[in-house]
């Protein structure tokens, strides 16, 4: 009989730990953007999947071939006063979370879910949640996500998702309005700057949950 493995899922269509490779199979196979690892130990894939894959597993440019580590962001970056926004959905419509962390300490200003809705409009609410906070405080700050669809559609004012209104995604729309809201009393000029996060050359974003 082999060794026993265990098997954290980070992204699939179930994400945790599995004790066999069939169980894990099941979770990524097919699954765009799958990421999981074996371990020879539990106390091992419990603390992998504590934590983002890209401390275990490697992101590799798309356009270099060349492996990119978790996070070496220009110092410029790193040491500015901004606040990283970004998401997390285990499955594509499903429990969905989002988060927002100072970057230059690492430190967590908010965090709200899981709901049940999807990336793209976690990624939204994220940056509109980050936007107020800083409004409402008065901090001179900016704003960093890795999505680009979030990204324009804030810049737009409309979150442009093709999800269902049920009485199941009724909460999240009624999120959705008052985010809307919020962008359409506050014109670009007069919110926080919005950037790009330059994923494929600094590594994951600060907030990334490493279960996308």
């Amino acid at each position: 009989m082999g060794k026993q493995k265990f098997y954290v899922v980070w992204n699939g269509l179930e994400t945790g730990i599995f004790t066999s490779w069939k169980a894990c199979e099941r979770q990524v196979k097919g699954v765009e953007g799958a990421k999981y690892k074996s371990f020879d130990t539990r106390a091992e894939a419990e603390r992998a999947y504590a934590s983002s894959p890209y401390d275990y597993i490697k992101k590799v440019n798309r356009s270099t071939g060349q492996q990119v580590n978790k996070c070496h962001a220009p110092e410029a970056v790193l040491n500015s006063s901004a606040l990283a926004a970004d998401a997390a959905c285990s499955g594509n419509p499903g429990p969905m979370e989002y988060r927002g962390v100072y970057i230059p300490n690492g430190q967590e200003m908010f965090r709200f879910g899981p709901v049940f809705g999807t990336n793209n409009i976690g990624e939204f609410l994220a940056i509109v949640h980050a936007m107020a906070l800083i409004r409402r405080e008065g901090w001179q700050m900016v704003v960093y996500s890795d999505s680009r669809n979030a990204i324009k559609w804030v810049n737009e004012g409309v979150c442009k998702t093709r999800l269902a209104v049920d009485e199941q995604t009724r909460p999240l729309f009624a999120l959705i309005a008052r985010a809307e809201k919020w962008l359409a009393d506050n014109p670009v000029s007069t919110r926080p700057p919005l950037y790009k996060w330059d994923t494929d050359n600094w590594g994951e974003i600060p907030a990334d949950f490493g279960r996308k």
